[in-house]
């Protein structure tokens, strides 16, 4: 038996580290935060993405009382842009909450929107980088979403080759 090992490397820093065009991604992000539905947990979140062709597209969080019909605001974002510009790739992904109850070390994507931020990274062909903050606080950031998700599953894990029905 041999040992696999994937080291993930996430900064943290002040968003004045950032260039503009990072921070005013996410302050498009805390600006889609506003308009998450959110009733049940009270977690607002919002997200942008910033697309290869300049356009930004928002998403937020929307929860619903059968709880398994909600969209998380970062796939919210990424289907969003995928619907309203197919092959556009994403280069940016800001994501966000207002909550004071919320910490940085433990604020990232679910299990599902990990999957889904792969897959949309896999079909583009190129990483992108994520921005995460909580309140105005220290800024993460990840340059591919490989650091979120290690040992990723996807289209040849069924046996097919990436792309293919």
């Amino acid at each position: 038996m041999e040992p696999r090992q994937h080291i993930s490397t996430i900064w943290t820093g002040s968003a004045a580290s950032l260039t503009e065009e990072e921070r005013d991604l996410l302050r498009r992000a805390h600006d889609a935060a506003k308009g998450a539905y959110a009733p049940y947990s009270g977690f607002q979140v919002g997200a942008a993405a910033r697309l290869s062709n300049g356009q930004v597209v928002p998403g937020c969080n929307q929860e619903n009382a059968a709880f398994p019909s909600g969209l998380c605001a970062e796939r919210a974002a990424v289907f969003a842009a995928g619907s309203l510009f197919p092959g556009v790739s994403i280069e940016c992904l800001a994501v966000v909450t207002p909550s004071p109850h919320a910490s940085l070390e433990e604020f990232s994507p679910c299990g599902g929107c990990r999957q889904v931020l792969w897959e949309s990274q896999q079909r583009q062909d190129k990483p992108f980088r994520m921005l995460l903050q909580v309140g105005e606080g220290p800024v993460c950031r990840v340059d591919g979403v490989e650091n979120y998700l290690p040992f990723a599953f996807g289209a040849k894990g069924l046996g097919k080759a990436a792309g293919m029905p």
